[in-house]
């Protein structure tokens, strides 16, 4: 078994030893979110605060680093709610977490990339053999790059991954010198390329939709359906708004995350705000990620996405 997704069932298990402190209350929700997210533009306007009042119910928010972190904390029945990446919910579903797939942002293929100095002399993925990358396990640039390298003709084994746990530490060991090339998501992807000169080698346009996906555990999910459908609905609302506005959305997020508002306008502009039902073609999209995590041996078993997918909309 891979060290990675070892250690992810170790972390797992000890999450759940301590979810005896950390039991669910039916009057709160409790909603896990990352930097530059729906759920962020969310958080700030405090809607769904007013709209889950009438029912009765509080908002307790929990910003996580990353995705794999916030899939641990629900695991650990710490959070009830939140959203990650389609590689970490993978990953995620491997390891046994009993979650389900509740909806769908649209493809944000420009919000990951590789990047390479603006000076360097690799011009092309394929020249990207035999140099070293910072890059993740699990992460979503780590499929972009996996794709980018197959579609050049060259097997991930052909070049050398420099393993960072966090966006600071990639970055660190990219403006280093270390590596030759990172690949980011945003806001840290849009970051880069505003704080130094970089050039994008490959973002994820036609390899990778790069989708958010809204995940809850499977009990939480069966048992709070009108909870959630509030959700979604105030979401679509914030999404609506957002598509239309992205320097407001920057001016709101920006002292929410501690991130310039010049980097959020950036990220803000590329993206398309839209939640939709997680349907035959997004499951299908996921399931070859899952299928090439796999066939990498960086998963120790197969998993059929479907088993994950709620069975019913609340959109």
């Amino acid at each position: 078994m891979p060290r990675f997704v070892a250690r992810l069932f170790v972390l797992f298990a000890a999450a759940l030893m301590l979810s005896v402190s950390a039991q669910a209350d039916d009057s709160v929700i409790r909603i896990g979110y990352q930097k530059f997210n729906t759920l962020n533009i969310l958080k700030g306007t405090g809607n769904l605060e007013r709209a889950l009042k009438p029912l009765g119910i509080q908002v307790k928010w929990h910003e996580f680093a990353a995705g794999p972190q916030l899939l641990e904390a629900l695991n650990a029945r710490a959070i009830d709610f939140g959203h990650a990446a389609d590689a970490p919910t993978v990953f995620a579903q491997v390891a046994g977490i009993d979650l389900v797939y509740l909806a769908a942002e649209h493809p944000y293929p420009k919000g990951i990339a590789l990047l390479v100095p603006a000076d360097s002399p690799i011009r092309s993925v394929r020249e990207l053999k035999g140099q070293k990358i910072a890059i993740g396990r699990g992460w979503n640039v780590q499929y972009l790059l996996v794709r980018a390298l197959e579609q050049a003709g060259l097997r991930y084994e052909d070049i050398q991954p420099v393993y960072a746990t966090n966006a600071a530490d990639a970055r660190a060991a990219f403006e280093s010198g270390q590596v030759q090339a990172i690949g980011l998501w945003d806001p840290y992807l849009a970051g880069q390329q505003l704080s130094s000169k970089v050039r994008v080698l490959r973002d994820g346009s036609g390899l990778s939709s790069n989708r958010t996906f809204y995940v809850a555990s499977r009990s939480y999910a069966g048992s709070h359906k009108e909870v959630l459908r509030r959700v979604f609905a105030e979401l679509k609302k914030s999404e609506q708004w957002a598509q239309q506005h992205p320097q407001a959305v920057a001016d709101l997020l920006a002292p929410q995350l501690g991130v310039d508002a010049r980097v959020l306008k950036l990220a803000t502009e590329r993206r398309d705000y839209q939640v939709q039902p997680v349907d035959a073609r997004i499951v299908q999209e996921q399931q070859q990620l899952a299928d090439t995590f796999n066939q990498l041996g960086l998963t120790p078993r197969k998993i059929r996405i479907q088993d994950a997918v709620f069975a019913e909309s609340l959109l």
